[in-house]
């Protein structure tokens, strides 16, 4: 007897599970305001050098403020002001003759700088004047964060595996809670940079157990369905987060509203039940007959746990050594954990530098900031449709090869369409990060079923901290377009594109059983699903 048989027994897809997905897909929605904030926080609004320096008490003083302008601020090719750049002296010939600007001292900002307010209270640029040569530390706010997150896949996916997903996702809850709250009152940019590392290392958790957990509970049946449902928290949040950025414009209150979803997480995490599968797998089948007993009772299958006794569990899922701990190593040990660990780890790379490349750079389109990021949010619903009809049919490899190379397509397009064009670059965008999303949803169910019980957190926490270097690195070339226009977009295609080919050295999982050990792996599995015909031997 399989654990998937006993869950088909159970009703592999009843109330307990509903109820099991609810309470994971309601905290969850705190993800997507966390991980594309800097879309609006690190925002550097229109500014130019504050010309109060300059004011000698005579002519100045009288002077309009446009007029001030003009006499202290030297124009760009383009028509703007300059927004790193002032006059060593006021040049009141301007007023007359403002075309006679050849060879003027200019010097840097003296006294600091005037920012526009019209479309934000404030941003971190504006707060601690991060603009002119400060201006990539904006950038290198997502990295920081991010560089949090791969911490956080490193401790939660062991941790995971070595005390349980339920106790580790209380812990993620409250970290990510208090660092979230704690950055929001940061009064320098060194203090904001640490507290952002340490809630990327908290909302990790957040984002690698749920979704182990709900799988581990589900039938072989559903299991694609309720992956890609489940992913909707994303897409829907994605979109919420324009509507919330633009009635809270001051981003200290926009942190603290994105963190707030997890002071009710912490308050429903009491029912979250933990993996029976997990608990079966390190011995405690006491606990595991517990939660078992639950999902009968609120399913209507309480005959079947009536004959299932404790011990019968430990029958369940043959462990060499109940007492051993996994580790990382684990992972490259054995030749078919070693192969599944780096081809998982290079998809889950290149998906997400190229996600967030797309992601993190909505004012690069030339479209309203706050519509960019509701199309990209709302464009990621079609492609969970997409993928909610093909995972079962055309089978995880396939769906993930090609959601990469049509996201590395898209990038490779738009990097021809005149930047003009800002309508039409943000709808080529928008379908490019539509099959990104679309490769994501299918990772973390493809990712789940590859690796074995005994190492399922291991492995997705490893691809997941592999992964945040892709998203760490991700603002870091966009800054290469000083170097050349168009690099960012070549290498993010490259990127995508050879990504999508080394998807096809996986194997297919597709109605397959989720391996419970390292040992499952290593032999040649074969794609079964328990039939409801068929009554499973106690």
């Amino acid at each position: 007897m399989k654990f998937d048989n006993i869950l088909t027994e159970l009703n592999g897809f009843g109330k307990f599970q509903l109820k099991l997905a609810l309470l994971l897909v309601i905290p969850r929605i705190t993800l997507p305001f966390h991980y594309l904030l800097n879309n609006f926080i690190a925002v550097i609004p229109p500014h130019h050098c504050d010309t109060s320096s300059l004011d000698d008490g005579g002519i100045f003083k009288n002077l309009s403020q446009a007029e001030r302008l003009v006499v202290s601020i030297p124009m760009q090719e383009d028509g703007t002001l300059s927004s790193c750049q002032m006059y060593s002296e006021p040049q009141y010939h301007l007023l007359f003759n403002s075309s006679n600007i050849t060879e003027l001292p200019t010097v840097p900002c003296q006294n600091g700088w005037v920012y526009d307010h019209s479309t934000f209270i404030s941003t971190l640029a504006t707060d601690w004047d991060l603009v002119c040569d400060y201006r990539r530390a904006n950038k290198v706010t997502a990295t920081i964060y991010f560089m949090g997150v791969m911490t956080g896949a490193v401790l939660f996916g062991y941790l995971s595996d070595r005390f349980g997903r339920k106790r580790m996702l209380l812990v993620s809850y409250i970290t990510a809670l208090i660092f979230g709250y704690a950055s929001a009152f940061s009064y320098n940019f060194a203090m904001f940079a640490v507290l952002r590392f340490c809630t990327g290392v908290g909302l990790c958790g957040l984002s690698l157990i749920p979704p182990v957990l709900c799988i581990e509970w589900m039938d072989i049946k559903i299991r694609a369905s309720v992956s890609v449902i489940m992913s909707l928290d994303w897409s829907l949040g994605t979109s919420a987060l324009s509507g919330i950025a633009y009635l809270v414009r001051d981003w200290r209150y926009l942190t603290a509203t994105a963190t707030s979803p997890l002071i009710l997480a912490i308050a429903i995490w009491w029912w979250v039940p933990e993996s029976a599968r997990w608990l079966i797998s390190n011995g405690k089948v006491q606990s595991a007959h517990f939660y078992l007993s639950k999902c009968a009772q609120m399913n209507g299958r309480e005959q079947f746990m009536a004959d299932l006794r404790p011990e019968d569990l430990s029958k369940v899922i043959i462990v060499e050594n109940e007492n051993r701990k996994y580790s990382y190593l684990d992972l490259f040990r054995t030749p078919r954990m070693r192969i599944i660990a780096l081809i998982t780890s290079t998809v889950w790379f290149g998906m997400a530098c190229t996600y967030y490349g797309i992601s993190l750079n909505i004012t690069g389109f030339g479209v309203d900031i706050y519509l960019t990021q509701f199309i990209f949010g709302i464009c990621e619903v079609p492609a969970k449709l997409f993928i909610f009809f093909t995972l079962n049919k055309t089978g995880r490899r396939l769906n993930q090869a090609g959601s990469l190379l049509i996201t590395g397509l898209c990038i490779l397009i738009n990097m021809f369409i005149n930047p003009d064009k800002g309508p039409i670059r943000t709808a080529v965008a928008a379908l490019g990060k539509m099959f990104a999303e679309a490769a994501f949803t299918t990772a973390y169910l493809y990712t789940t079923e590859l690796y074995p019980t005994v190492m399922r957190q291991n492995g997705l926490g490893f691809c997941s901290c592999i992964a945040r270097i892709g998203v760490s690195v991700a603002p870091l070339i966009m800054v290469l377009d000083e170097v050349w226009y168009h690099l960012p977009g070549t290498i993010f295609s490259l990127v995508a594109l050879v990504c999508g080919l080394v998807t096809l050295g996986l194997s297919e999982t597709n109605n397959a059983r989720l391996p419970e050990t390292i040992e499952d792996v290593e032999q040649i599995r074969r794609g079964s699903v328990p039939s409801s015909e068929e009554k499973p031997p106690l």
